[in-house]
């Protein structure tokens, strides 16, 4: 299970590595120990200097992945499970420059993003990757979702992204949000990231659901000793996975989403589904969970 795949055009993408993750029920995930919760819903190693790393997921057909251009460019190819000819062919993508400054090249356009810097390429465009200096790489975290349309590529800079600052030092949750698809068209990708100041370790507390949509966080900026624990399951049976810098999760729909860390960190959220309404979430009392 969860074999990885060469994609679809073999030892020409050589560069690219595809994995695939199934939907999971409720009452199995309830039965599953720590290692099959991992292997479900944890995705680690998606930064490797010279690849594209991606997993398939089959909650919404989200892919997530990561690019890790050193001195020459690397290109987003085709993948077997989605059966299109090239990867944008059905799909939008969103890239977030986790790392040092590098470019995103789609259709005859280069763009180039600092830290923390996202791009929407819209359905139809041919993507690659570059880096400004090699020994300092961009690190580009992957969001695709199918795609009806084709919308507008745009970047969007951190700085032009727009921001919400929430929680409070006393419940440990202080933190700014940075809501970067909320001036952008697209079909359903919801992208956004949240810094925690210094001194609070929660997120997303109280906890909320969204059966309409799935979601993925990847936990980064995060020192090598540091941990987050990733907190999901439906309100009533709790499970937890131990996240690492720049490792990511997946959220089924019926599952919450939280974590606390052992020291304050980032991450980036992504939704994929039936709308792009950030607010529309059902809330859960911390009375109620388990």
């Amino acid at each position: 299970m969860n074999k990885p795949e060469r994609d679809i055009k073999g030892e020409a993408c050589a560069h690219q590595l595809t994995t695939s993750r199934h939907a999971v029920a409720p009452a199995a995930a309830a039965a599953m120990g720590t290692e099959d919760l991992r292997q479900h819903f944890h995705l680690g190693q998606l930064f490797e200097p010279g690849r594209v790393n991606l997993v398939y997921s089959h909650y919404d057909r989200m892919v997530v992945g990561g690019a890790v251009p050193l001195g020459e460019t690397l290109s987003l190819e085709a993948v077997k499970t989605a059966g299109t000819s090239s990867f944008l062919d059905r799909r939008e993508l969103v890239a977030v420059n986790i790392g040092a400054p590098g470019t995103v090249t789609a259709g005859n356009e280069q763009h180039r993003l600092g830290p923390r810097d996202m791009i929407y390429v819209g359905r139809g465009e041919r993507v690659s990757f570059g880096s400004d200096n090699a020994n300092e790489p961009a690190r580009f975290y992957l969001l695709s979702a199918p795609a009806h349309q084709a919308c507008p590529t745009r970047l969007m800079t951190v700085a032009d992204a727009k921001r919400l600052d929430l929680g409070a030092q006393e419940t440990s949750n202080e933190r700014s949000i940075f809501q970067f698809t909320s001036a952008i068209e697209t079909c359903q990708l919801v992208v956004g990231m949240t810094q925690l100041a210094k001194g609070s370790v929660w997120n997303t507390i109280p906890a909320h659901l969204h059966d309409r949509r799935m979601e993925a966080y990847l936990y980064f900026d995060l020192p090598d000793s540091a941990r987050v624990f990733h907190f999901m399951g439906e309100p009533h049976e709790t499970r937890h996975i131990v996240m690492a810098n720049e490792e990511a999760v997946l959220s089924p729909p019926w599952s919450i989403h939280s974590g606390c860390g052992t020291s304050n960190y980032a991450f980036i959220w992504a939704m994929a589904g039936d709308n792009v309404d950030y607010t529309d979430v059902d809330p859960v009392p911390l009375g109620a969970m388990r």
